[in-house]
């Protein structure tokens, strides 16, 4: 058939078709996994739990790491929790958040700026647009020692905190200071999720779909933000 490589061509074609991908992996390898991990696997994440809390069904993990949290209960992790739940949010978080983007844009670096005004400033808007969609109620399993008023799902601490972290290593990652910055946010995001649960605020699966929500929406400012440059800090 015309058109089609003959048997004696294939090995050459082949070779050409392999050399190609590797250049498109060696291009947007690292946008493609980033897109995975970060967009498309939260995505499924977070749709598993919304079908679950839209239709009213019980999560079967919740109530037991609640009441095994609550078992934990005593006042030095009373101290910790409450510590990590205050910097979580509007003590520290919102803050440094501001702070952030103030820098950034002081420094004249106005892609980075703008990449962490909107994903920051987007993650909270999003998240108190998503409570109200929801109206999850708050776990009312005993009282807590840090009450919330507020709908429950999904967490502003988790979502803030990983919103936070993932701007943070991803501005960091071409640059030395990735690792630690990693390093700091793999202890800080997990604290602030658990000292939510500890204090009996939040159902574990608010927190992870905080996270989740987190994850779309920061790395998907990410990919739209530098899709014409090389990454953070480099020039077109």
């Amino acid at each position: 058939m015309a058109g089609l490589p003959k048997p004696a061509d294939l090995p050459a074609t082949l070779a050409i078709g392999v050399r190609a991908g590797r250049r498109f992996l060696g291009d947007h390898g690292s946008a493609l996994l980033l897109l995975f991990g970060g967009v498309l696997l939260p995505m499924w994440m977070f749709s598993e739990l919304a079908d679950d809390i839209r239709e009213a069904e019980a999560i079967p993990f919740d109530e037991p790491l609640l009441q095994f949290a609550h078992a934990l209960g005593r006042e030095g992790f009373d101290r910790v929790f409450l510590f990590f739940s205050a910097i979580g949010y509007d003590r520290g978080v919102v803050p440094f958040d501001i702070a952030l983007v103030v820098v950034l844009l002081a420094l004249r670096r106005y892609r980075e700026g703008v990449f962490a005004a909107i994903a920051l400033g987007g993650s909270a808007l999003l998240n108190i647009a998503v409570k109200q969609v929801f109206a999850r109620e708050r776990p009312a399993l005993w009282e807590s020692i840090a009450p919330e008023a507020t709908y429950s799902f999904p967490s502003g601490h988790a979502m803030g905190s990983m919103s936070l972290a993932l701007v943070l290593v991803l501005l960091a990652w071409p640059t030395r200071w990735r690792w630690p910055a990693l390093a700091a946010m793999a202890v800080f995001v997990p604290m602030v999720g658990l000292s939510r649960v500890y204090l009996g605020v939040h159902y574990p699966s608010d927190i992870l779909a905080g996270w989740a929500a987190a994850s779309i929406w920061v790395v998907g400012a990410y990919l739209l933000t530098f899709r014409r440059h090389r990454g953070p800090w480099m020039r077109p």
